[in-house]
């Protein structure tokens, strides 16, 4: 029986490590978790944030995930959009989801991420 998710990885390309710091950590407010030793030497990085913890994995054949992506719950979305505007990052709101303010960003190499807050009211253009 699943339980929960442990994590998710998204891929990276070689050499983004100081980028990919800087975003998670810096901009998304995450704290960088050491790897392995054993799998350290592969690059990469662990980034955890509660009980949120995503790995970047280094992939030489590197294409961004912009289908693909973790949705990733916060609590005043607005101000953490704003967060992500002042360090740089896009954010394009969407209002699809019933029951749920979002919208997507994406990290410095490209992959997509989704931002979702629940709504303790009715969800609408400014709510």
């Amino acid at each position: 029986m699943l339980t929960a998710v442990d994590h998710v990885q998204l891929a990276a390309p070689p050499g983004s490590e100081l980028a990919l710091r800087a975003y998670y950590v810096d901009v998304l407010g995450m704290t960088e978790i050491p790897k392995p030793p054993a799998l350290a030497a592969r690059g990469g990085c662990w980034f955890r944030a509660d009980g949120v913890h995503l790995h970047l994995g280094i992939d030489r054949d590197f294409r961004p995930a912009k289908k693909a992506h973790p949705g990733l719950r916060v609590v005043g979305i607005e101000a953490y959009a704003a967060r992500l505007v002042a360090g740089g990052a896009p954010v394009t709101w969407d209002t699809a989801l019933p029951g749920h303010r979002r919208f997507y960003s994406e990290d410095p190499v490209g992959n997509r991420l989704e931002f979702l807050e629940p709504c303790l009211r009715a969800c609408g253009p400014g709510s």
